[in-house]
């Protein structure tokens, strides 16, 4: 066989050899052109060429079943024709096209600086030269061959071996006739013949439902958006100064349909999204929805980074919901996962056969509390491919903005490890630099190419800076979640009200450090699970205090500095630990304990939404003044908001007793002071004890004011004054 050794004959049909395109396909030789053409179980082959597909059949390679010779005049297009095992198939060359990847796409990888990776990785339905089909690409530097294997091809590695594109790593192929909902995965030989597990596309939009976990091609190219209006106008809702109020949902366990069924995008478009606007949250939170491997996991163990999950629906169907969202007036975040992914064989872990994701050391990439495997935030294209990412998001599904998960996780080399079980940094210390410039990079690309998003840190230590500009040193987040302000004030609240007096401080030591960050107050997922309970078991008391109990933390958390975030069901107080495998309680809102909760939160919505001083100033100083921080022995707690020097002003007061408390309360204007809010109101569940609709204040100075008034405030409530019409400016 002319231009072609025994060798090679062999390396191929056995699968082993490494630049196949160097074979295969159409090449020139003295006086025409030879087509070597693989097709395992044929007997024969012909080439159909020209309008009349003239059939030329191939030469049988002798000592290599399966490879055939053709030979064509000139370089022309061309189909196949097999015949094997009285079956007859046409098909057109994959290995007749040319590379689809350009150089400038082959430089950026290499440099670590192509931001849009997703439209050159993955698998793409395009037309090339002028055949339609999908284009497969995969980042696998040190395989020594790489094939797309499907149900197409039997999962024949042999069938679809993929181009190499120099010294990038990239493998590529284009493959006639293949289209959206096409399952693939990658069949990878490592280095020294190396067998590995079949591998899902890294860069895919789409999976098999679980427990299968095949990649499947999704076009995506075609996005049908009518939010114009929510994305001119998003900026603005993303301030300090905006009220942010989160409703944080797992999408599998927030309803279910009959027979316990996930509800689908399309479903969850209509009912999640109307009932969250009808509550008066401003943005849902999605726990992560990129394609996961275990429902226990509740999707932060993803594999499919690019991929909203199958459990609900299509790409295009995840797009619908957001959009449907946006048209409500509400943003929809996304909770991002990029500190560790699963060991899953048909993961990213020892990708090609080596440490590719990953550190290979355990000691900087292995999680011990989770199992997983750190990404190797050093390397180019492992920081590339998370930027890539994040910016996928914002971009193709319109998001408005990412929570990122675990990020003390990221920031520290010695998180969660003994000694000896971690390596420093350079200089010795416990900070990952590597990390922490990750982050950094990622939040200027986000802010910088996708006008008005947010980014929001769930960061649990004191790190400085995690929401100042990276420009000057700080991560750059938009805002981070404030894990102290919770578990102080949980710890608080889950006392005796009679020990509560002993522990006074738990509530106030929040704002020694209110403004050091951008503040988010979370009342999470994480704390109604593993044995947490509920919030509502969280409380002391019998039934009815529960409640109160509740309601009146609810006050406090709405009055105090901060944008708010609750996880669903806690806005009904569901008496039980959230179960990810099952619907919400939502029969409990028969219950007018439970309905009065609900009503509550939704005022409370209402309320700070409408009230200026209640969220312009929530990471400022000058927004938040103490009346009475000290009176422990009563457990009682005041403060005056304030907006702009126009803005009428709300004092909130809070007594964490089960006694009804008179007290005199000093307050900043002089006159009418209206009773805006009072948790005990008999239709949250009370006893309608307050204050008759406001007081009016006496020129007697109380609390460091000139003016006071008498109130009474319920047992275990809040109640919310604000700066009436006859009070003077």
């Amino acid at each position: 066989m002319t231009g072609l050794d025994r060798e090679e004959g062999l390396a191929l049909v056995e699968g082993r050899h490494g630049d196949p395109f160097a074979v295969l396909g159409p090449h020139k030789q003295d006086g025409g052109w030879q087509v070597a053409v693989l097709q395992p179980g044929a007997d024969r082959v012909w080439l159909l060429t020209g309008k009349t597909a003239k059939a030329t059949e191939a030469e049988a390679v002798p000592g290599a079943p399966g490879l055939f010779n053709g030979t064509m005049k000139k370089n022309q297009p061309y189909r196949l024709r097999a015949e094997g095992h009285g079956a007859t198939w046409e098909w057109e060359d994959p290995f007749r096209f040319g590379p689809v990847l350009g150089e400038m796409d082959e430089y950026l990888f290499a440099e670590g600086t192509h931001r849009r990776l997703w439209q050159v990785l993955g698998a793409h339905t395009i037309t090339h030269e002028g055949v339609e089909g999908t284009h497969f690409a995969v980042w696998a530097p040190n395989a020594e061959r790489v094939s797309v294997v499907g149900d197409f091809n039997i999962w024949d590695g042999r069938r679809h071996p993929m181009r190499k594109r120099g010294a990038t790593g990239v493998w590529e192929i284009f493959i006639p006739g293949l289209g959206d909902g096409t399952v693939y995965k990658y069949e990878i030989r490592g280095q020294g013949g190396q067998t590995l597990p079949l591998k899902a596309d890294p860069v895919g939009f789409g999976s098999e439902h679980p427990p299968a976990n095949a990649s499947v091609v999704r076009d995506i190219r075609v996005a049908d958006w009518h939010d114009d209006v929510w994305m001119k106008s998003r900026a603005v809702r993303h301030t300090v100064d905006a009220p942010i109020s989160v409703y944080e949902v797992h999408l599998g366990s927030w309803r279910r349909a009959p027979g316990n069924r996930m509800l689908s995008y399309d479903e969850l478009a209509e009912q999640l999204v109307d009932y969250v606007a009808s509550m008066g949250f401003t943005h849902i939170e999605l726990l992560p929805i990129s394609e996961f491997p275990f429902d226990g996991s509740w999707g932060y163990q993803p594999v499919g980074l690019y991929a909203p999950t199958i459990r609900h629906g299509t790409p295009g169907e995840f797009r619908a919901f957001v959009n449907a969202a946006h048209r409500k007036g509400l943003g929809v975040i996304l909770d991002w996962v990029p500190g560790h992914f699963p060991t899953d064989p048909h993961g990213l872990g020892r990708f090609d056969g080596t440490s590719l994701y990953e550190h290979q050391d355990p000691k900087e990439g292995f999680h011990q509390d989770w199992n997983t495997l750190i990404y190797n935030y050093g390397r180019v294209e492992v920081q590339n491919y998370l930027i890539s990412n994040a910016l996928y998001w914002l971009k193709e599904y319109h998001l408005d903005g990412l929570r990122v998960d675990a990020v003390a996780s990221m920031l520290y080399r010695d998180y969660s490890r003994q000694a000896g079980q971690w390596v420093p940094n350079k200089d010795g210390g416990r900070e990952n630099y590597e990390a922490i410039a990750l982050l950094q990079k990622v939040n200027i690309a986000a802010y910088g190419e996708c006008p008005g998003i947010v980014t929001i840190a769930e960061e649990s230590t004191a790190f400085p800076g995690v929401s100042r500009p990276a420009d000057w040193g700080g991560l750059g987040f938009g805002f981070k979640w404030n894990m102290g302000w919770m578990n102080d004030t949980l710890s608080y609240m889950h006392r005796d009200p009679i020990y509560r007096k002993h522990h006074h401080h738990q509530m106030t030591f929040g704002l020694h450090y209110a403004w050091s960050e951008n503040y988010l107050l979370p009342i999470s997922h994480d704390e109604v699970v593993h044995g947490k309970g509920s919030m509502l078991g969280k409380m002391p008391g019998d039934g009815e205090q529960k409640f109160a109990n509740l309601r009146a933390y609810y006050g406090f958390m709405w009055g105090h500095p901060g944008k708010k975030l609750l996880f669903m069901g806690q806005e009904f107080a569901q008496g039980a630990e959230w179960n990810h495998n099952q619907s919400l309680d939502w029969h409990l809102l028969d219950l007018p304990q439970h309905k009065g909760i609900q009503a509550l939160v939704r005022d409370l919505n209402a309320l700070y939404r409408t009230t200026p001083a209640l969220h312009v100033n929530d990471t400022r100083p000058d927004g938040f003044r103490w009346l009475e921080s000290n009176d422990a022995e009563n457990s009682t707690y005041a403060w005056v908001r304030r907006g702009a020097e126009t803005d009428r002003q709300v004092a909130v007061v809070v007594n964490m007793t089960p006694v009804e408390r008179r007290m005199r309360l000093g307050l900043p204007v002089a006159g009418q002071w209206d009773e805006a809010l009072n948790t005990d109101a008999e239709i949250y569940g009370g006893a309608n004890r307050g204050n008759l609709g406001g007081v009016t204040t006496e020129d007697t100075p109380w609390h460091g004011q000139a003016q006071s008034a008498m109130v009474t405030l319920p047992p275990l409530s809040a109640v919310y004054f604000i700066q009436g019409d006859r009070a003077a400016k």
